[in-house]
């Protein structure tokens, strides 16, 4: 039968559209490959400009094409610390300015990029810190470098530190909700924000020897890069703010210049002629040059594996207020996947997690305990690792954290809010048909039963008791009566925990993977190679989903992140422990910090 013309047209029209739409995506692959693989020009005597500002979590997947073309993030510790040890050997780079602005992330972190600074010192190469202004956290990233400079209008914010808890008890009460739960361990205030509305003795015991050990370290670090007594820092500290003129009268900084001025004592300092103008190199465009075109980053395999954010069942993902989320079924895998390629020799498993539900937890030691019989696993705690945090990272063969590490919390809790004042308050009524003597038990309209209340508190304790001590007993090599002891749901900085034996040595993920090095048996001056496990998704996968992360797309999460990052930051804080109450009326068991600490 002959075609008509009509479909002969449709059929050029179409055929002509599926060639343009395979000459596009050839396009934006080719585009793609030539990002990625190609290498900036970086001129002899070059100033590498970090800038360290806003919310650096451990690890972002630093795709060149998706960061020059959409904005993505492209900024974490481990990529300013990868950049540090380029800059280090690249004989073309002769000094880093660090330019800082406020930024968001823990002590621990602080502590991390400081060493990564000192590290760089090492090479002979000076490192400049400019501010227009900062506070505490900047200024303590700043004095670690050779010199420190703050725009003349600029002020140093370094008032000391304060650590704040947001309790719920009164909003609660208003609408209605009445907090019924169950906790182990005299310092396990988790409950305390929804069922009480100041701190307990034990809750403010455990804060100020926190906020205490987390001060001392910071006045006596910043002391030590100014050469000054701790005495005469924490009078500086009494009488700040401080201007910049100030500033440097008194030695915390040394000089009070404007960003060209501060280029031009580079210049100098690196015998530029007068009318030469400085060669910066910015970071994006420095992140495109490979660690192995500089020689690093080479030999035996070393698998990292990162686990951000509150633990849970599934998949990891964007969490729905901004955060990483750690999938039991996500890291378990990659530890799995990891501890099965006979290429890797060793396991490092970075932990920035509060805790989170009992059953994840445990998925994921048991991982970990599975891995650890085939290959050294060493833990990494970034700032926090506490309680299904501290769980995740017990049985690992070594465990490595900052001494402002959180960590600790060996507790659980677990219970419900009880809303039928509420649904009183707006008119709803509601009836329960059951079949079961405790199928009413996670009921949001009564409190618990007393046989309810008692199968509940048998439930939990069990958890405790005969899961929770004995495997961090295990781990730590201790008695179960001992952790007991220390235990209790008190949280300690990694400094304390070190004490108690719950944490082995100091350090952060460099220290971490030397110690892997050492257990795997590779030779000290031998270099290793970081593999991320999962691998990171690629821009397709970011942009059209699949691969195994069952996450939000890249434009999906930015959109998120916008629209959540408008909101005030205590009502995220209120809106994050709301979707927690999800899984609590689920009955899940939490092992969660006993209260969200915000140390600034």
């Amino acid at each position: 039968m002959a075609m008509s013309k009509r479909r002969k047209t449709v059929l050029i029209i179409g055929g002509i559209l599926v060639g343009l739409v395979l000459v596009v995506m050839l396009g934006i692959a080719l585009l793609i490959m030539s990002v990625r693989d190609s290498q900036p020009d970086v001129d002899d005597n070059s100033v590498l400009v970090l800038k360290v500002e806003g919310v650096i979590p451990d690890y972002v997947n630093e795709d060149p094409f998706a960061s020059r073309f959409f904005g993505a993030p492209s900024q974490s510790l481990t990529g300013l610390i990868g950049q540090l040890k380029k800059a280090k050997k690249d004989k073309r780079i002769t000094a880093v300015l660090l330019d800082v602005d406020f930024v968001s992330m823990g002590w621990a972190k602080a502590e991390e990029l400081r060493e990564g600074i000192v590290d760089f010192k090492t090479s002979g190469k000076p490192i400049h810190a400019y501010m227009e202004y900062g506070a505490d956290m900047e200024f303590y990233i700043a004095a670690a470098c050779d010199k420190v400079y703050v725009a003349p209008v600029g002020d140093l914010f370094i008032n000391g530190l304060a650590a704040e808890v947001m309790f719920f008890r009164g909003s609660l009460d208003k609408l209605g909700v009445f907090p019924d739960f169950y906790q182990i361990g005299k310092y396990k205030n988790a409950p305390d924000q929804f069922t009480r509305k100041e701190m307990s003795p034990e809750h403010r015991e455990a804060m100020n020897s926190l906020l205490d050990e987390i001060f001392n370290r910071y006045v006596e670090q910043v002391a030590r890069d100014r050469r000054k007594s701790p005495d005469e820092m924490r009078a500086l500290i009494d009488n700040a703010p401080l201007s910049a003129k100030e500033s440097q009268e008194a030695g915390l900084i040394d000089g009070a210049k404007y960003r060209d001025e501060v280029e031009n004592e580079l210049k100098k300092r690196l015998n530029y002629k007068e009318d030469d103008k400085l060669r910066l190199v910015k970071s994006s465009e420095y992140a495109r040059v490979t660690a192995e075109s500089l020689g690093i980053n080479q030999g035996e395999r070393i698998a990292v594996i990162y686990a951000s954010g509150p633990i849970g069942s599934g998949q990891s993902n964007s969490g729905p207020f901004g955060e990483e989320t750690i999938g039991s079924d996500t890291v378990s895998k990659a530890i799995k996947d990891a501890s099965e390629d006979k290429s890797i020799k060793a396991i490092v498993l970075r932990v920035d997690s509060p805790g989170g539900t009992n059953y994840g937890s445990d998925i994921i030691w048991h991982a970990v305990e599975a891995a650890k019989r085939k290959k050294p696993v060493v833990a990494s705690m970034s700032d926090v690792a506490a309680s299904g945090g501290y769980y995740i990272s017990t049985n690992a063969s070594r465990i490595v954290a900052e001494p402002s590490t959180i960590t600790g919390s060996i507790g659980i809790y677990a219970g419900k809010q009880v809303i039928k004042g509420f649904y009183d308050w707006i008119g709803i009524s509601s009836e329960y048909l059951m079949r079961g003597k405790n199928a009413g038990m996670f009921r949001e309209t009564e409190p618990f039963t007393d046989e309810e209340r008692a199968k509940f508190q048998s439930m939990i304790k069990s958890a405790y008791y005969d899961e929770f001590l004995p495997k961090v007993a295990q781990g730590r090599g201790r008695d179960v009566g001992y952790i007991d002891s220390i235990a209790q749901g008190r949280v300690w900085s990694g400094g304390q925990a070190k004490e108690r034996g719950l944490v082995d040595e100091f350090g952060g993920l460099e220290r971490a993977v030397e110690v892997a090095k050492e257990l795997a048996k590779i030779p000290r001056e031998k270099d290793v190679r970081r593999v991320i496990f999962p691998a990171p998704r690629t821009f397709f996968q970011e942009i059209f989903g699949g691969g195994d992360d069952s996450g939000a797309s890249l434009k999906t999460r930015q959109q998120r992140r916008a629209a959540l990052s408008a909101l005030p930051e205590d009502m995220r804080r209120a809106l994050r422990y709301a979707s927690y109450f999800e899984q609590v009326k689920r009955g899940e068991m939490m092992l969660m910090m006993p209260y969200e600490i915000s140390v600034k």
